[in-house]
């Protein structure tokens, strides 16, 4: 006779620790979960988890929260680039060659050595030679990303195969800086130049990119993340998700920003319309496409982000607007109009009043309603636009790990802004204080993915060093509740998501670190806590301590 297998738990209910919830004023002790929400806290939760047999899990002591989520990331290049060299953590131009020449010669099959994401500040100005490739791999095509993936190099056998020589003209949208005889040097900035190559590369395979995206779900879940906004979707990148969601191996919720490039707009709208169609079509819980990218400028880096005055480094320059204000208003307004939530790229302080203006526009064309627009990246704001973002309801997205004095900004972005003006980046407490909603994204793999590790210089804005002593800008640390309310309440928020709280009716998503990151004494010294387990709609997804159910 068989044995009667016990019947099913039909709830959780997590106990033994701290329990907290952005904007609650006391802690909380329990919570019980059922069904993918939040059902009860406290002694509602005891009760509720007694009277349905629910499953009652001891966290031991350790602090219980809204799981964290990814306002602005890449996670298709974040897990693309584990296949080709491993150049991020060289840290000389040797380095990154002698990695490029082991890899190719491990895939001798391979067609093309593609590769990312390599330090731009390893070399003067960030202008990286192709014949320094050519040493490594002379009669392959290389092409690597630099870490801000709007920047490019290749060697000459890519620069060849694209077509690329001293008789090429500037592209639109781009720059291809030359040697003094005016031959190609190798470097490619921003798309007009990157996609020249790109162009004739062959595409990866759906199932290599499946694969990425499984890998970037199950590092994300490490991280504490169980929802991420992918911040810049093409068409072939689309298919990749569509198959990763009919396949059920998407480990946790992506929103997928669908690309509008000024090159094929108007044609673009079509295009986005049945991205999203298909989205919703197919019908995946975990796979939402409600938003459109804009790229409003490039980078500091670069000299492309657009400022209101010129760069100190050159005189005559004040970046690239990659759309007109015109054109972006209207693109916005367009997109609005068909209830896409904009989600635009803003550097520089001019890019940033471009975008609040559009959003205005937008607005005063299609009515007052909760867009929820996102400028992402924010690092130069005037004073004079901080409190538009709360007059027009547009969410403040940040990658508070940049807001520190480390090796790219003393190498490449100081020198370009001059010190008056590098002092003001990322105005994260005066953009609060001015009522704006902040949230908070890594923008992985340009940098780490690791919220804690964002929390640490959003509330130091110290490097690893814990330089300097007294934090870089000071005045603009966030206290430890505000930037966790940024990667959790905040994200949801921008999300449209019932999450990022613990109210009864959210979201059932959590996550359960080792510690109490309001107790951690120094606040460079958040990164140290670890996650213990991540939770999805209510069911483990992630333990650090067992396997994986």
């Amino acid at each position: 006779m068989s044995a009667v297998r016990p019947p099913e738990p039909t709830g959780t209910v997590l106990h033994g620790g701290v329990v907290w919830s952005p904007g609650d004023d006391l802690d909380h002790h329990v919570v019980a979960v059922h069904d993918g929400r939040i059902v009860a806290l406290d002694e509602d939760a005891v009760e509720w988890g007694r009277a349905h047999d629910a499953e009652f899990v001891d966290v031991a002591g350790r602090f219980v929260m809204p799981a964290f989520a990814d306002g602005h990331a890449h996670p298709l290049f974040g897990g693309l680039e584990s296949d080709g060299p491993q150049v991020r953590a060289q840290t000389s131009v040797d380095g990154i060659v002698a990695e490029v020449a082991r890899h190719a010669a491990a895939h001798p099959d391979d067609e093309w050595v593609v590769g990312a994401s390599y330090e731009s500040s390893l070399a003067p100005d960030g202008l990286f030679d192709a014949r320094w490739l050519d040493a490594a791999v002379p009669d392959r095509p290389v092409f690597l990303r630099a870490w801000d993936y709007h920047t490019a190099w290749v060697n000459s056998r890519a620069l060849e195969l694209a077509g690329i020589t001293a008789d090429t003209p500037a592209p639109v949208l781009g720059e291809l800086p030359r040697r003094a005889d005016g031959s190609p040097l190798g470097t490619l900035r921003e798309w007009g130049a990157v996609d020249l190559v790109t162009a004739v590369m062959p595409p990866r395979t759906v199932e290599a990119q499946v694969g990425a995206l499984e890998r970037a779900g199950r590092h994300y879940a490490s991280l504490g993340l169980t929802w991420v906004q992918d911040a810049w979707v093409e068409p072939e990148q689309l298919d990749a998700y569509l198959a990763a969601a009919e396949q059920d191996r998407l480990p946790i919720r992506f929103n997928l920003a669908l690309y509008a490039d000024p090159r094929r707009w108007p044609g673009d709208l079509d295009v986005l319309l049945e991205g999203r169609a298909r989205v919703q079509a197919l019908g995946r819980p975990r796979l939402t496409a409600n938003t459109v990218k804009f790229f409003a400028d490039g980078v500091v880096e670069n000299a492309t982000a657009a400022l209101l005055e010129p760069y100190t480094t050159e005189p005559d320059s004040r970046g690239m607007l990659v759309w007109s204000p015109e054109q972006l208003a209207e693109a916005v307004a367009a997109v609005d109009a068909h209830g896409f939530q904009p989600h635009i790229h803003t550097i520089g302080d001019d890019a940033v009043r471009v975008g609040l203006d559009a959003v205005e526009h937008a607005r005063r064309v299609n009515g007052d309603r909760d867009r929820r627009a996102v400028l992402a990246h924010v690092q130069l704001v005037d004073p004079a636009d901080r409190e538009r973002f709360h007059e027009l309801g547009v969410v403040a997205n940040a990658e508070p790990l940049w807001a520190q004095l480390d090796s790219l900004m003393n190498v490449l972005t100081v020198p370009r802004l001059g010190d008056r003006r590098a002092a003001t980046q990322y105005p994260l407490a005066s953009l609060l204080g001015h009522g704006a909603r902040l949230s908070f994204g890594s923008d992985w793999p340009v940098s780490s993915a690791a919220p804690l590790e964002g929390v640490a210089v959003a509330c130091s804005r110290q490097t690893d060093e814990r330089e300097p002593a007294a934090g870089w800008t000071p005045h603009e640390r966030l206290r430890v509740e505000h930037a966790l309310a940024a990667y959790t309440s905040g994200t949801a928020h921008q999300a449209f998501r019932r999450a990022g709280t613990l109210r009864p009716g959210d979201d059932a998503d959590l996550v359960v670190l080792s510690g109490d990151p309001r107790t951690v004494a120094h606040p460079r010294d958040l990164d140290t806590l670890a996650v213990t387990s991540t939770w999805l709609a209510g069911r483990r997804i992630h333990s650090a301590t067992e396997e994986q159910p």
